[in-house]
């Protein structure tokens, strides 16, 4: 198994230069544009660090970074707004905590791929992996299937709708 190496301040700077300025803050007030800010100051990004580390190292997850509060905003474009499913919950997170999880994401993937943790027909979800690869093994499955005289049909379907949380861009 890899050691796990302490965070850097490149991962965290990376990571937050991807986060919209425009998001509305979890339930502690912080914005995005605020942590970049704070992040800039050299001595805060290092406390920051030390509390990823120490979360990551004696695995815990403070009750702070699941400290959470629910918007409902309407949905658009809608003529009535009647019924419950005309409006969408959000969930805000502590703004702090999400950036921490997204170093940790980073981190994680980065591990599992380099150590072959994941099934080469795993696409989804992954980065540096698109609709082109799928293509790809798509069209190998049925040309192997051919060589051997088989019939083959593929059902798809987007379940992207059972998890409106994420976001389905990456």
């Amino acid at each position: 198994m890899s050691q796990w190496f302490p965070f850097s301040k490149e991962e965290f700077k990376q990571a937050i230069n991807k986060c919209n300025n425009l998001s509305v803050p979890g339930p502690d007030k912080l914005s995005w544009q605020h942590l970049k800010s704070i992040i800039n100051q050299d001595e805060c990004l290092v406390n920051i660090i030390n509390v990823a580390d120490a979360c990551f190292n004696l695995g815990h997850w403070p009750n702070y970074f699941k400290c959470s509060s629910t918007i409902i905003i309407p949905k658009s474009n809608k003529l009535l707004y009647n019924q419950a499913k005309m409006f969408r919950p959000i969930v805000l997170l502590n703004t702090l905590g999400k950036l921490i999880e997204k170093v940790i994401a980073e981190r994680l993937q980065f591990m599992v791929v380099k150590n072959n943790f994941i099934h080469p027909s795993q696409l989804g979800g992954l980065k540096f992996k698109s609709t082109i690869d799928v293509g790809v093994a798509l069209t190998h499955i049925v040309r192997s299937g051919w060589a051997k005289g088989k019939t083959t049909s593929t059902l798809t379907f987007d379940i992207s709708q059972f998890f409106p949380s994420l976001n389905h861009l990456l």
